[in-house]
């Protein structure tokens, strides 16, 4: 599929009702170009996770890493916003970026900005998460709480342009793929009980890293094949050793607590985005046009990075969770693993870009599909964290399971998707 083929110029009609040659804002306007979006958005918004996981692993500072991450995230939505929000002429029903920032658009514009908070709350809660339950549960975890309330959410916000009776079987495969999830994490923390049984460290006779040292070295998954294995005690050892967050001996409960309030935060994220762009509440004037996507991004983005900035750099002084103080001038210094951090906030900020330009098409109860990321999460836990190796057959059977019921989810949502009008 030709991805140019889906996304065009909208034409304004003339008064005999045929396209004149007025080009005007480039949007997507086509299902199929929606549901590009959206596979594109997920392979984005499932790798940048990963990329987090494997510096905190390497002993980064979670506050030095986020505070690099927002920085091209915002710069993704300004990219975005001077890019397709500028090509084409400006007319009064949907004009141009620069134009709409300077129109009396402030209801839309908090709505945007309310979604931009409650999803830096969500992506820093996760930071903490994936080292207390690991990188697959938590996505799982918050993908399903998100799909739960959000999609519901934006069903009702998008006037049921989405087909219900494809929608919500595909919710409820994430549901079951959720219990799956919940199964998979206690048989891995019983396999890895089991291995750690016993196990008597003899410090200096091991030379292990569990990743790689230096900015690009991912060869082998990063576990280098002449030191511990990954799945062994020696490895989880190791690991504990070198990360930044401490989880040994500390209840797991934390962990899924700050799932649970991470889920929350992204359910509403997309609700407040919806009503951003659409105005289903009227709470704009008479004559005033609604928000561009583009617009809507940009602010969501902009009140993502502010509270992003305030709550890391207070945490640089006031850390959480038994992690070391920083400084400002410690986080400017740190240079390992910077380039990771700024990837990362490139492909979250790309992919949330496009999952709200498919959603924008295609209604956003069907965009919610990107939250089948669990499926590419766990494929780079698997290949470079080594999750799940040297588990038991019974943990297999259940990964595999889990994996299957998400693509069924992902496939399902994406076939309920409608057209806006």
């Amino acid at each position: 599929m030709d991805l140019s083929d889906n996304i065009y110029f909208i034409t304004s009609r003339s008064e005999e009702g045929v396209f004149s040659r007025g080009l005007k804002m480039y949007v997507v306007e086509s299902k199929g170009g929606a549901i590009a979006c959206m596979l594109l958005a997920l392979l984005f918004l499932g790798t940048w996770p990963a990329i987090l996981t494997l510096l905190e692993r390497r002993g980064r500072l979670p506050q030095h890493t986020y505070l690099d991450y927002s920085i091209t995230n915002l710069l993704a939505a300004i990219i975005i916003a001077l890019t397709f929000g500028e090509i084409g002429k400006s007319t009064l029903e949907m004009p141009n970026f620069l134009v709409q920032l300077s129109q009396d658009n402030w209801p839309s514009v908090m709505f945007a900005m309310a979604g931009g908070v409650v999803l830096s709350l969500g992506n820093l809660s996760t930071q903490y998460a994936w080292a207390f339950v690991g990188l697959s549960v938590t996505e799982v975890i918050t993908a399903s709480i998100t799909v739960v309330i959000g999609t519901t959410l934006n069903y009702f916000l998008d006037d049921r342009i989405n087909r219900a009776e494809i929608l919500f079987p595909g919710v409820g495969c994430f549901l079951v793929a959720v219990c799956l999830a919940s199964a998979v994490h206690s048989s891995n923390a019983a396999d890895n009980e089991a291995k750690l049984e016993g196990f008597s460290s003899k410090e200096g006779e091991l030379e292990i890293s569990t990743l790689p040292s230096k900015d690009g070295e991912m060869e082998d998954g990063g576990v280098s094949s002449e030191k511990a294995k990954a799945g062994t005690a020696e490895f989880l050892v190791q690991l504990e050793k070198r990360r930044a967050i401490k989880v040994f001996g500390k209840s797991t409960l934390i962990g899924l607590s700050i799932c649970f309030f991470a889920g929350v935060c992204f359910s509403l994220f997309s609700p407040a985005f919806n009503l951003a762009t659409n105005d289903q509440w009227h709470t704009l004037k008479d004559g005033v046009p609604h928000l561009v996507v583009y617009t809507a991004f940009f602010y969501f983005s902009i009140s993502c990075f502010i509270i992003a900035i305030i709550l890391n750099i207070t945490f640089l002084y006031y850390p959480v969770l038994d992690l070391p103080k920083s400084s400002f001038k410690a986080y400017m210094n740190d240079w390992n693993g910077r380039g990771w951090a700024l990837m990362a906030g490139l492909l979250c900020g790309f992919g949330n870009g496009l999952q709200f330009m498919g959603g924008q098409a295609a209604g956003y109860a069907a965009a919610d599909a990107v939250q089948a990321l669990p499926l590419v999460s766990t494929f780079w836990g698997i290949l470079l964290f080594g999750e799940y190796r040297k588990s038991s057959k019974r943990t297999y059977i259940l990964l595999v399971s889990m994996l299957s019921m998400f693509i069924v989810a992902v496939a399902v949502l994406m076939a309920s998707a409608g057209h806006r009008k």
